[in-house]
């Protein structure tokens, strides 16, 4: 008997990659678009939880207020990160306030359907067990950096995680933030945050003039062994 050679699949053969977005946008899923302009709010703090979002166009910024009126930006999102995923797990209010850093266009599906496509899509399933996981794993890098590294390489971390390092080609152009915004995700002074965007910019790390534009060189500050 001849010995059957099972073989790979051809790249002509193989399934397309699942493209979330088109799903999301296909007439099959409910869902509404809405556009906000920087600095609009997505939902506040306390609101109630019953909706999922998904980041077409533009930047997030998740930030909590204390009791005591301090706030502090938890996160920055960019194009194809999902939010306000909390409501799935049953979280009845939001824990956090979202609002667009810049022009941003939301696409918002209602928290049954999203659960419903969850359980009969299992692509979908998959690329946003993918997203959580991913999220997770930075929740937990950031504590880290909190807690072990110094300002400064804090702040590279942060602008090479908004500049999406590794996501695309460089230099890559940021939305406009401000040094007082920056030393809020840092966690530091805005005056510290002055002298190291200066010190970045001597070095080349970045082009500074009102808009950021960072280099892929910003590397070696988070490399670097003080």
């Amino acid at each position: 008997m001849a010995k059957t050679t099972r073989r790979s699949p051809t790249r002509a053969e193989r399934p397309p990659a699942f493209d979330l977005r088109h799903f999301l946008d296909s007439a099959g899923v409910a869902r509404h678009i809405t556009t906000y302009a920087r600095s609009a709010p997505v939902f506040s703090q306390g609101d109630p939880a019953s909706d999922v979002f998904y980041l077409q166009r533009g930047s997030i910024k998740l930030s909590v207020l204390s009791p005591r009126g301090k706030e502090a930006i938890v996160a920055v999102l960019g194009e194809g990160d999902f939010f306000g995923e909390g409501c799935l797990a049953g979280q009845p209010r939001r824990m956090a306030t979202a609002s667009a850093l810049a022009a941003s266009t939301v696409l918002v599906v209602e928290k049954p359907e999203m659960l419903e496509k969850l359980r009969t899509q299992p692509d979908l399933a998959e690329c946003f067990l993918a997203h959580m996981l991913s999220r997770n794993i930075r929740i937990e890098e950031d504590l880290i950096d909190q807690l072990f590294n110094s300002s400064e390489k804090r702040l590279a971390r942060t602008l090479l995680l908004l500049a999406r390092y590794g996501k695309g080609g460089y230099p890559q152009r940021l939305p406009k933030l401000s040094q007082e915004t920056l030393a809020e995700m840092v966690g530091t002074t805005r005056s510290r945050v002055n002298v190291f965007m200066n010190k970045f910019r001597d070095l080349g790390f970045i082009d500074y003039n009102g808009i950021i534009t960072v280099n892929s060189s910003l590397l070696t500050v988070v490399l670097h062994d003080s």
